[in-house]
């Protein structure tokens, strides 16, 4: 049984998908503007919906802080950049394959 957490980092723009604490993926990653930064602290996900539509991609997964999650993208040249209004942004194909892996429940933590 794999023991998921992910990390953000959000100085080198990289989502981290860790199983018993050793990186097993590593995906790039659109965050906050700078008026409109992404928290950093611990989290969880919280909530999960396919097809959430609008600027959201392929999937949405909610973090344990309101209104804020790690999602896919209509704009994939988004990725990388300072670009959301606080959520983590992923390119789609990433975003699916990380939620069939990690359950609700699984541990965030997010670094500036």
């Amino acid at each position: 049984m794999p023991n998921y957490r992910i990390i953000i980092d959000l100085s080198d723009r990289k989502l981290y998908l860790l199983d018993n604490n050793i990186v097993v993926r590593a995906y790039p990653v659109g965050i906050g503007r700078m008026v409109t930064q992404s928290p950093s602290g611990e989290f969880t996900i919280i909530n999960k919906q396919p097809h959430p539509g609008g600027p959201f991609g392929a999937f949405w997964m909610g973090l344990s802080k309101p209104h804020y999650g790690i999602h896919g993208t209509n704009d994939p040249s988004s990725i990388g950049g300072l670009v959301s209004h606080g959520c983590i942004r992923m390119y789609n194909q990433d975003v699916l394959e990380l939620q069939a892996l990690v359950p609700i429940g699984t541990r965030v933590t997010i670094r500036p």
